[in-house]
């Protein structure tokens, strides 16, 4: 591959930005200065723009295997390098799941055949694969993955004894995913009673509810406590549960921590009247003033990262009453444009979103060289333009499923440059025909 030079660089990176060169050699970065010179190498002069650490999504469901006709590992991989994610963690409720080592590794294949960025995945624990849980090798994947709430098949966990053995017998990351299911089934059964399987879209907030997110988030953490296992609370949508975690200690030392996803921060209840369905997550986009203080958790540390949830559903399965319309919806092509925007409104600083976006999740799972700007890293890079207005339409989605909740909103930001491992990836609109991405290492 030889060596790339990029020139006239503002670079946001540890909390600071920098105008300097970066040359890469082959997969990483080799030097960070100013008036970088090399005659052997080829020169992409970036003209001020900013470079930015590859993105790292903890969450995504790229659909592959069992459900390809909403996405797979490829397009969905190649929509998210579009939009600066370098590196994806892939959740395990695809068909068949992956609650065995044996389906794990078989999307690592996958993923090596197919994806445009760097990969790893989440072994499910389930109620009846503990034993196969503690066989997991700490560096064969990114971390355990639990559904604490509705999911597909038998992934809900909700037999107590096999949950705290989950919680004493893995020193991985445990991710959950937190509602309480009895309060869900109640709520829906009181809105059924009364509509059917046509409830108004506006009362998901009040099916999937304040109290059965706190519910369960504040058993997982008095869970981890009593256990001492190191937990991750995946996509936080309420401003109550923000006052379960702390910023008294930094993330290194943090053994609870919490992320928050893009559309928690960016839509409300109040778009449900024009979205539908189309913001139909799980848990449910909640009230404006849960999203402030979701937003105020973020900035002051209580939340560590900001990840997408991507979850692709066609038109035609959204496009269905209540109670039989999916939830989830695609975003990782989406999610580095929608915080540069809230940058330019003002609402968080460059350097926030790269720590939020890029260094904590590397942090987190403990991944190996990846995350961060520094001599001797991946080159995984991301080069924005913050002036470069762009309309989210049909004809620019990349998703295999064709669609955005995204539609008819203009960012100001878009994303030039993408690098893989060294490799120029994604250059405005167009892709590499060949993939360089890895599997991602850990320093565990």
């Amino acid at each position: 591959m030889g060596k790339t030079l990029i020139k006239n660089a503002t670079v946001v990176n540890e909390d600071s930005i920098s105008e300097t060169d970066i040359l890469i050699k082959n997969d990483f970065i080799e030097r960070i200065d100013t008036n970088i010179s090399d005659p052997e190498a080829k020169t992409i002069d970036v003209l001020g723009n900013y470079i930015l650490p590859g993105v790292i999504d903890d969450q995504v469901h790229f659909r592959e295997p069992g459900l390809t006709h909403k996405g797979t590992i490829e397009s969905e991989s190649r929509a998210a390098i579009a939009g600066g994610i370098t590196t994806f963690m892939e959740q395990p409720n695809t068909n068949p799941q992956t609650t065995t080592i044996e389906k794990l590794e078989e999307k690592f294949l996958v993923a090596a055949n197919s994806s445009f960025a760097n990969y790893s995945f989440l072994f499910g624990g389930t109620n009846d694969n503990l034993e196969e849980l503690k066989r997991l090798d700490s560096k064969s994947c990114s971390g355990v993955k639990l559904f604490l709430g509705s999911s597909t098949g038998n992934m809900l966990v909700d037999n107590e004894e096999v949950l705290e053995k989950i919680f004493r017998n893995t020193e991985l990351v445990i991710s959950t995913h937190c509602e309480d299911e009895a309060t869900i089934r109640r709520n829906l059964q009181q809105y059924q009673n009364e509509y059917g399987d046509n409830i108004p879209i506006k009362y998901h907030p009040s099916i999937r509810s304040e109290e059965a997110c706190y519910l369960s988030s504040s058993k997982a953490i008095s869970l981890a406590k009593k256990t001492g296992a190191r937990l991750h609370v995946f996509h936080l949508s309420t401003g109550k549960e923000t006052n379960l975690f702390t910023n008294d200690v930094p993330l290194e030392q943090k053994k609870i921590t919490a992320e928050v996803c893009i559309h928690h921060l960016w839509f409300s209840d109040a778009d449900y009247d024009t979205k539908g369905t189309l913001i139909k997550w799980n848990p449910a986009v909640k009230t404006a003033n849960d999203r402030e203080k979701l937003w105020t958790a973020l900035l002051d540390d209580r939340i560590d990262v900001i990840a997408t949830d991507h979850a692709p559903h066609l038109l035609e399965e959204k496009d269905n009453p209540y109670t039989k319309a999916p939830s989830g919806g695609p975003l990782v092509q989406h999610a580095l444009p929608a915080m540069l925007q809230k940058h330019a409104e003002g609402k968080i600083k460059l350097e926030k979103i790269v720590e939020k976006m890029c260094h904590n999740p590397a942090k987190l799972f403990d991944i190996e060289k990846r995350g961060f700007i520094r001599e001797g890293f991946f080159a995984d890079l991301v080069e924005v333009d913050l002036n470069s207005k762009w309309e989210v339409k049909k004809p620019n989605i990349l998703y295999k499923c064709g669609w955005s909740p995204f539609e008819g909103v203009t960012f100001d930001a878009s994303v030039k440059r993408t690098f893989i491992n060294g490799h120029l990836a994604y250059e405005n609109g167009q892709f590499s025909s060949v993939k360089h991405a890895k599997r991602l290492t850990f320093n565990r």
